[in-house]
């Protein structure tokens, strides 16, 4: 019996719960949160990873051959393919955030092997994209996650660790991908048509970058501001507000697996402000720190609990295509079939 088709962007699942994690040990370095409360966020984001790493692979497993190739496609298809790097970047944080602090040795070596798996996909990705160029109406600002998501986040990870000059080197990764890709991507927002509804939570991830670069510089320099946080954090500050234009165009969407790309940006936002505040300690810091935290737990706790009913009710992966007629007509629409059905556009399979 072949089981369902997990999307590749269901691994945004871990992916945000992992970023809350990282939150509240921002919280909890300053000492203002317990530290067993980021640990249980984190063990709860790892069980999740192997969860959906698990159906993922069953699928695969029990797949007709014919099946099993279109799985294998996801790497190739422009609007899914950002999404498979998620597996290699959220193991890169739970092993520095996680399990760095409980087992050192362990926590290096699955670090460092991950991060090479980030980087070796992102390369591989960024060859793909240099052979079959992608249509632009399709590009998105997922397309930040191989390379600039993993570049930043292995920077931050291998800082954590230990592993200044590896978080450097990873630091350039990132940060130089996103200067690239960020242009590309805000150019395709700004003269091509809105994003399809189903890709439109993607636009959240634009808040993404500057934040977790600022987490990477905290962790190789020391958690301070100087001029490159000040930097960074001006075009955060930005970013955020241009989302506060966007909350209509979100409120009108429906419950959807894409909308855990709100997730991790958003605590992303949140762990790089409680180090700010943390750093510069203006009067009444510490009540901000908590509004901070309990806002962003209540977003994630909200779309977890709301992912739970969904699963419950059979309303969260994407139905099955009906079998297409047997006709010729047929076989050249296959690629255009296949974008609607990726792993980003699962509206229609989940109700509101």
């Amino acid at each position: 019996m072949t089981t369902p088709k997990i999307p590749l962007n269901l691994f945004a699942i871990p992916f945000g719960l992992a970023g809350l994690g990282e939150a509240w040990t921002a919280l909890a370095s300053g000492h203002h949160a317990p530290v067993l409360v980021s640990q249980v966020i984190l063990l709860i984001a790892a069980a999740s990873w192997v969860a959906v790493a698990a159906a993922y692979l069953s699928h695969l497993i029990t797949a007709e051959p014919t099946v099993r190739a279109g799985v294998i496609g996801d790497l190739r298809d422009p609007i899914a393919s950002p999404f498979a790097s998620l597996v290699f970047i959220v193991p890169v944080l739970l092993a520095s955030d996680g399990l760095f602090p409980l087992a050192a040795t362990s926590g290096r070596v699955i670090t460092d092997v991950f991060i090479t798996l980030t980087v070796l996909l992102g390369g591989w990705l960024v060859g793909e994209w240099f052979l079959a160029p992608v249509d632009l109406d399709r590009f998105h600002p997922g397309y930040f996650l191989p390379t600039v998501a993993g570049g930043l986040v292995a920077s931050d990870g291998a800082a954590l660790v230990g592993q200044q000059r590896l978080a450097e080197l990873m630091l350039g990764f990132g940060v130089l991908s996103w200067i690239v890709l960020g242009s590309l991507i805000l150019g395709r927002l700004f003269f091509r048509p809105l994003l399809p509804p189903a890709l439109q939570p993607t636009m959240a991830i634009e808040v993404a970058p500057a934040a977790v670069a600022s987490l990477a510089w905290f962790a190789i320099h020391g958690a301070r501001i100087d001029m490159v946080t000040a930097f960074l954090g001006g075009y955060g500050v930005l970013m955020v507000i241009a989302q506060l234009r966007l909350l209509p165009a979100y409120l009108r969407l429906p419950f959807m697996p894409s909308t855990w790309a709100f997730t991790f940006s958003w605590a992303a936002v949140a762990a790089a402000a409680i180090v700010w505040l943390q750093s510069a300690a203006p009067t009444g810091y510490r009540a901000w720190q908590y509004v901070i935290i309990a806002a962003v737990t209540a977003l994630i706790g909200g779309i977890a609990i709301r992912t739970v009913i969904a699963i419950g009710r059979r309303q969260f992966l994407p139905h099955p295509p009906a079998a297409p007629a047997s006709t010729p007509a047929n076989s050249g629409t296959s690629a255009s079939a296949a974008a609607t059905a990726s792993p980003a556009s699962t509206a229609p399979a989940v109700t509101h």
